[in-house]
């Protein structure tokens, strides 16, 4: 009897979620974009100097799965060829913190990511020589905690800078091509890339289930621990512990956890402040696993028990919420949608007794706004990709996110999943959390974490 062969430590390195046959589908689609007289080239994300785990962005991850800092990739539509160039391995460097993957592991690559060639990092610029059309990704690379709106965010403020203004990576990359190639003519591959991050694979969709499983059992073992005196951060702790325990790198943004006052600020960050009996807390926090991510968004009390007019308000957006979920299916727009939940809901807000005049203007609002199917959710929090105004199609992955104002009392509600549109209608990837009221009472008595170890809290 034969032993088993124990797997080589090139795939003992590299990712497992997706074979290489779906990689070279995606870089086949690169091609057919492109044209056949044009290269795409991208550059990986360079070493942090940080003690951290290594995050690949996005877009390159997308194309070949590779993690390894300083790498590139070139898809050559003339040849429907790929190339990745990787440093050569460093032994001092492994010796201390061990294998990575190298230019040396060439054939395994070629295997493993369905690239034709790797080659190492001086040989790019002899085999761009001969372009003359070359695309290269203009939007900001999307690495760990990052997405393209906070990216563009700190793209300004540095080139506002007055002491800064330093080129982005993107920039200085195209740069050095324009130099290298000056009679090459340069387009932007993002919108392409873009396009087909934003419908998922059967593949992605299966690690979006998982992430949306443990974006669920956060936020339902945060509810059990919430008590009046914690701290808010204190609860995304306990969601980090989630996180990790099953296999995630961390968060896939960072944590909010509002209470009180800070619920008025929808992307609230510090969480610092103290849970009194009297708030309730908005939570919104997902991990990241293996470069996916999920959305949530969940209130609750901090005493266990909603008042009057949370029931109101936050019962009213949770209806509406399931009406939108039952309504999400391919083929339609998100305006049919929005339309179409109007029909059901217009009659019911219209005939109910709200205790305040502003609440039923605020609920009449919510049916007139048209953005509850908030962005995209994949790779990164706010995914690349945009589905408003075309059809919905079977494979896009999307934040149902229904959200109402009250400004002049500083009243901001919401609830939140993650949502993936199928053949035949939709599936709730966060649906595990608790959404009916009653039931996230009925958690809240239950036993959590803190209360098991109180002697861990100093």
């Amino acid at each position: 009897m034969t032993a088993p062969t124990a797997p080589s430590a090139t795939a003992s390195h590299y990712q497992t979620d997706f074979p290489a046959s779906e990689f070279r589908e995606r870089r086949n689609h690169v091609y057919e974009a492109i044209g056949p007289d044009a290269v795409a080239v991208l550059r990986g994300m360079p070493a942090s100097g940080a003690f951290d785990l290594f995050r690949q962005h996005n877009d390159f991850y997308y194309l070949c799965g590779l993690e390894v800092p300083h790498a590139y990739l070139l898809l050559d539509g003339r040849k429907q060829e790929s190339t990745l160039y990787l440093p050569s391995r460093d032994p001092h460097h492994e010796r201390s913190e061990g294998r990575t993957l190298a230019v040396e592991d060439a054939p395994e690559l070629c295997r493993l990511s369905g690239v034709e060639q790797v080659h190492a990092l001086p040989a790019l610029e002899s085999d761009l020589q001969a372009s003359a059309t070359v695309f290269t990704p203009r939007s900001p690379a999307e690495g760990y905690l990052a997405c393209r709106d906070t990216l563009e965010h700190a793209r300004r403020m540095i080139e506002s800078d007055p002491w800064d203004g330093s080129p982005s990576l993107e920039t200085r990359f195209q740069e050095r091509l324009a130099k290298l190639l000056p009679s090459a003519n340069f387009s932007d591959l993002s919108p392409i890339l873009d396009s087909l991050r934003l419908v998922k694979s059967a593949a992605e969709i299966a690690i979006m289930r998982v992430a949306g499983r443990l974006t669920a059992i956060a936020v339902t073992e945060s509810m059990r621990c919430t008590r009046e005196g914690l701290y808010e951060y204190q609860l995304a702790a306990v969601a980090d512990y989630c996180f990790r325990l099953n296999g995630a790198r961390g968060g896939g943004y960072r944590p909010i956890v509002a209470s009180g006052d800070n619920i008025w600020n929808p992307h609230y960050f510090r969480n610092d402040a103290t849970l009194d009996s009297s708030d309730w807390v908005l939570m919104d926090y997902a991990p990241d696993v293996r470069n996916y991510t999920s959305d949530i968004g969940r209130m609750w009390p901090v005493n266990g028990r909603y008042t009057p007019w949370q029931r109101e308000l936050y019962g009213f957006i949770v209806d509406y919420h399931k009406v939108l979920l039952s309504l999400i299916r391919p083929g339609v727009t998100a305006a049919t949608i929005y339309q179409e939940a109007d029909d059901q809901m217009r009659h019911h807000v219209e005939q109910t007794a709200w205790s305040r005049s502003s609440f039923r203007k605020a609920a009449l609002d919510v049916l007139t706004y048209n953005r509850h199917l908030t962005h995209p959710v994949g790779m990164a929090v706010h995914d690349v990709g945009h589905y408003h105004d075309e059809p919905l199609l079977p494979g896009i992955v999307l934040a149902l996110d229904p959200q109402l104002w009250i400004p002049d009392e500083q009243i901001y509600v919401r609830v939140e999943d993650t949502v993936v549109v199928t053949e035949t209608g939709v599936e709730n990837l966060t649906a595990a959390a608790p959404l009916e009221l009653d039931d996230v009472e009925r958690v809240m008595r239950e036993t959590g974490l803190l209360a098991a170890r109180p002697d861990l809290l100093q």
